[in-house]
């Protein structure tokens, strides 16, 4: 037992020293470890930092070497551009010493020219002192004086010049009317060509048809009392007669009778006639027809293509096709004027959809001249501003009845479509009083000329004939009176389409023989 414990205990002694000799033995291996991953780390280092220096030194020199072609690429743009300096200079220089040489010239040549206009300047005066002496010769030698002369040579020379003036304007109308006219002719006729319209037009009637005799008590109703609300409520006047089935609708405004019109034929086919229904039929046909007159002003403008326009004169040129001059409908006539103006604004290159406008609106007036003021021309060119529309448009209108100078060849073309629609045949009808008025007043501003013996109004009044007498009028005179008889029956009548003037100078020379 007394060896027992000192021997447990030299053994834990033991245990610590070789505990501590393990543990010594173990820091000097992690310091030799960890001196040698200092040395690899160290090393890598080193070596990374050699790779970086030289990678820095290989991009340094790329970089030099592409400053150095940038350098020498600008270097020659700067070279280029100092040569072209040094041509153009050399170019300038050349030119300034050419203008100089052209400039020294001009001087000398001036020069001269002062030098002959001083000389000239005396020679007129020597001249002007030799021609006094000689008028001072001549009238001592006449016992004329100067004015005298002068007067009576002016005279002269007015009495030659005449017929000079007289022939040269026969010649150059000849020539100016034979180019014209067959410009004119071309142009027209391709617009007519191109130009397809129905023969049919839908026309208003003012008489209304009625399925029996027993619809006219019923319409007349209980002592008049549903033919008066008819009349209150349109504002026109209808007339019974004794005429079988036929009611006649009366009014001078389009748009009231055609009311009035739609509104009988919806009384007809619902049945019920009387004072209330008949109002409330009427207003719903008036509502229903101005729906259909926007309706047609929009067709029409979609339809000629022309752009985008104003309500107010949508509507206007819907109401346009209850409008009917000399039988002819005003709507059909615009469409037709502004087709006409177009194909003809189309071969003279000018704008189509402009003359179309123009040709559209020129009558626009007509939808409002039975209840304003005024006449169609005035009216439509007063919309035509009211509403924006283009200068020319507006001159259109205000010209094409000559009430005004054109001031576009567009408003000259809508006059010419103007005539073109309402003079062909069958366009218009004319009452035979009219006619005959017509007829009788051209025959009378022909004849009022002097020297003129008869004058015949033929072809309808298209055409008249002059007979002149030959014996007070020439060749060259007739010139003159054909211009003067045109330009007085263009001032004072009112006619469609042209009229043409021709003065004929016969000479008729009889012997008998015996």
């Amino acid at each position: 037992m007394e060896y027992i414990i000192p021997a447990i205990f030299a053994g834990i002694i033991c245990g610590i020293i070789i505990m501590i000799i393990a543990g010594k033995i173990g820091v000097s291996n992690a310091r030799q470890q960890s001196q040698e991953i200092l040395e690899e780390a160290k090393s890598k280092a080193d070596t990374t930092v050699k790779q970086a220096l030289l990678d820095g030194k290989q991009q340094v020199y790329e970089m030099k070497l592409e400053a150095e072609k940038q350098l020498k690429e600008q270097q020659d743009k700067i070279l280029q551009t100092e040569n072209k300096l040094l041509r153009r200079e050399d170019s300038l220089n050349f030119r300034e010493e050419g203008l100089a040489a052209k400039e020294k010239k001009l001087n000398d040549k001036n020069r001269s020219v002062d030098a002959k206009l001083a000389n000239i300047s005396k020679m007129e005066e020597e001249l002007q002192e030799k021609i006094d002496d000689q008028m001072k010769v001549l009238e001592q030698v006449s016992q004329m004086s100067q004015e005298d002369a002068h007067r009576e040579l002016m005279d002269k020379v007015a009495k030659q010049s005449e017929k000079e003036i007289a022939q040269y304007m026969h010649e150059q109308q000849e020539e100016a009317e034979n180019n014209a006219a067959a410009n004119a002719r071309n142009i027209i006729a391709t617009a007519i060509h191109r130009y397809s319209q129905e023969e049919v037009i839908e026309r208003t009637v003012s008489t209304v048809t009625l399925p029996s005799e027993e619809m006219k008590g019923r319409i007349i109703g209980r002592e008049g009392r549903n033919i008066k609300a008819i009349e209150q409520a349109t504002g026109v006047d209808l007339i019974i007669d004794d005429t079988p089935d036929i009611i006649t609708v009366s009014c001078f405004d389009p748009i009231r009778r055609e009311v009035a019109r739609l509104s009988l034929e919806t009384l007809m086919k619902d049945g019920r006639i009387q004072p209330g229904r008949i109002e409330e039929v009427v207003e719903k046909t008036r509502r229903d027809l101005e729906e259909t007159i926007l309706k047609v002003g929009n067709e029409t403008v979609f339809r000629l293509s022309i752009g985008r326009m104003n309500k107010e004169l949508i509507k206007l040129i819907g109401r346009l096709r209850y409008r009917y001059s000399y039988g002819q409908n005003a709507l059909q006539h615009s469409i037709e004027v502004a087709q006409f103006a177009g194909l003809m604004a189309a071969e003279l290159g000018l704008n189509q959809a402009l003359a179309k406008r123009a040709g559209l609106l020129h009558d626009i007036g007509k939808a409002v001249d039975f209840e304003q003021e005024g006449s169609h021309v005035e009216l439509g060119a007063k919309f035509a501003k009211k509403y924006g529309e283009n200068n020319i448009v507006v001159n259109s209108i205000e010209s094409h009845h000559g009430d005004t100078e054109p001031q576009d060849i567009i408003a000259i073309l809508v006059a010419a479509a103007d005539t073109l629609s309402a003079a062909r045949p069958g366009a218009r009808y004319e009452s035979m009083e009219g006619y005959i008025n017509r007829l009788e007043n051209l025959e009378k501003i022909a004849s009022g000329f002097e020297g003129v013996e008869r004058a015949f109004a033929i072809q309808a009044g298209r055409e008249v004939r002059v007979m002149v007498q030959p014996d007070k009028v020439d060749d060259i005179r007739m010139v003159k009176i054909a211009h003067d008889i045109r330009e007085k029956i263009e001032n004072e009548l009112t006619y469609p389409g042209q009229i043409k003037v021709t003065l004929i100078r016969e000479v008729r020379v009889q012997e008998l023989a015996k």
